[in-house]
């Protein structure tokens, strides 16, 4: 048996590419030269959902309901602030492989010893970490997703553990077809062998492939390991008052403004 052929099968046991319950797709048909793109696989947070207002709103409400005072917005800045901190600990080998949302709530309970927000039982905890389940889409992306998904494979491509990704397209109606997760891999982007999850199960090369972010640097550890990119920037996500490069760059293969501008320059 080959390793290719053991790993999907170790993989698909463990549910870790999850097919969403949702039609397929016929994959584009390649070119004559069989260079035609196949798949488009997409970074997730800010990229396709905006998690600031998703996670304020979320604890607002909890606020109101639990008589709570704390700067939320702050609150839900540090929360993603300990995003890369977080992995760093793994990656640098000082925690062992740890899905996302176990990384989130260590940094939940750190936030909110320092937030001084008290009260909350530990199944409010739970429910509470668990808004990266529940962050909704920008406004274009469910259409834009609907029109790519009929000409390719769509899928996330992301830090999110499985779980988190399913319950978040699920609630959001993102129609993916699969779900490429860091955990397949038990690796943290940028490290190479999470962008190439999707080559490898999909069956098709690297440059068949294209990683959408709004992330410069997730575009370019992609095009690192032969990916094709899309630049679709995302000037809201850290909120109005935070300068985001928003700037096209040559080096990507497109820069677009929306997920309907993307699915347009692709045809779809």
């Amino acid at each position: 048996m080959t390793k290719r052929v053991v790993r999907r099968r170790d993989v698909l046991a463990a549910g870790s590419v999850a097919l969403m319950g949702l039609a397929r797709p016929a994959p584009a048909a390649p070119d004559s030269g069989g260079d035609a793109l196949r798949a488009l696989v997409f970074d997730t947070f800010g990229t396709v959902v905006d998690w600031r207002s998703s996670v304020i709103r979320e604890l607002e409400a909890l606020a109101q309901a639990k008589s709570l005072k704390a700067d939320w917005a702050a609150f839900a800045d540090a929360w993603r602030g300990g995003y890369g901190p977080s992995m760093n600990r793994v990656r640098k080998g000082e925690l062992p492989w740890t899905a996302l949302d176990e990384l989130h709530r260590m940094t939940l309970d750190g936030l909110l010893e320092k937030f001084h927000v008290t009260g909350l039982t530990e199944d409010e905890k739970v429910h509470l970490n668990l808004v990266w389940h529940r962050l909704d889409p920008w406004p274009d992306a469910v259409s834009g997703l609907t029109r790519l998904k009929r000409k390719y494979i769509i899928a996330p491509m992301s830090n999110g553990n499985v779980a988190l990704l399913v319950n978040m397209a699920k609630r959001a109606g993102l129609p993916w077809d699969c779900i490429f997760s860091a955990e397949l891999a038990r690796r943290y982007k940028p490290d190479k062998a999470v962008y190439l999850l999707a080559p490898d199960y999909l069956d098709v090369r690297p440059d068949q492939v294209m990683m959408v972010a709004a992330h410069k640097d997730d575009l370019r550890a992609a095009k690192g390991v032969g990916l094709k990119t899309a630049f679709v920037p995302r000037p809201l996500e850290h909120g109005p008052n935070r300068k985001v490069d928003v700037s096209h760059e040559p080096a990507f293969d497109l820069n677009v403004g929306d997920f309907n501008e993307l699915a347009g320059k692709l045809g779809a």
